[in-house]
C-alpha cells in the first residue's frame, strides 16, 4: 500500500523540495482539492477499488477521466506544490 506522499510524488512533474509529513500533507490537500479530487487521490494511494469509488462518487468513465486530469494538473500548479512542500 502506497502512502499519500508517494502517490503525490508519482503525479508531480518536478518537485524541488521534499513533501510535508503525511498528516500535514493531508490537511493541505483537503483545503486545496475538491472533495472528489481528495477522495480519488486517497483511493490511488490506498490502491482501492476504483470501480467502487466511481460508483460511490457517481462518475462515469468520461467524468472520471476529466476528474483525474484536473487532479494531476492541480498537483502540478506551483502554488499548490509550494503548499505541499516543506
Amino acid at each position: 500500500m502506497a502512502t499519500l506522499q508517494e502517490e503525490v510524488q508519482k503525479h508531480i512533474n518536478k518537485l524541488v523540495r521534499p513533501l510535508k509529513e503525511e498528516e500535514e500533507l493531508k490537511e493541505v490537500l483537503k483545503v486545496k482539492l475538491t472533495k472528489k479530487e481528495f477522495k480519488l487521490l486517497n483511493a490511488w494511494a490506498d490502491q482501492s477499488d476504483l470501480e467502487a469509488l466511481k460508483a460511490k462518487l457517481n462518475l462515469d468513465e468520461e467524468r472520471y477521466s476529466a476528474l483525474e486530469t484536473k487532479l494531476v494538473k492541480k498537483l502540478n500548479q506551483e502554488r499548490i506544490k509550494q503548499a505541499m512542500c516543506l
